[in-house]
């Protein structure tokens, strides 16, 4: 019914720059939250950064003034601009967006996850 897919890894060195991309489509009438989180090998996901439909932003300590969230609601994309990278970004990164359909009113879609590599 919906479909999120996300782009825009791959392998970068230190301090290099990436922007991943996520893209939504199906049956939309309206979405809400759109955030990405991510997993390194051996460790927890956690929240990189989201961004409501009033634009409220929050982003991880650890990203901040690095990353930027952004989203096209045109289109029903988001969009994660990473600079500065450091290998502690290496990482499976996910999108996630809170849709509402013709079905449901609020429910959580997740993209397949793309692959983002920081070393030198």
């Amino acid at each position: 019914q919906v479909e999120l897919v996300a782009s825009g890894g791959g392998s970068v060195q230190p301090g290099g720059s990436l922007r991943l991309s996520c893209a939504a489509s199906g049956t939309i009438l309206s979405i809400y939250t759109m955030t990405w989180y991510r997993q390194a090998p051996g460790k927890q996901r956690e929240l990189v950064a989201s961004i409501s439909t009033g634009s409220q932003i929050n982003y991880a300590d650890s990203v901040k003034g690095r990353f930027t969230i952004s989203r096209d609601d045109a289109n029903n994309t988001m969009y994660l601009q990473m600079n500065s990278l450091k290998p502690e970004d290496a990482a499976v990164y996910y999108c996630v967006m809170v849709v509402r359909t013709r079905d449901t009113l609020y429910k959580d879609y997740w993209g397949q996850g793309t692959q983002v590599t920081v070393s030198s």
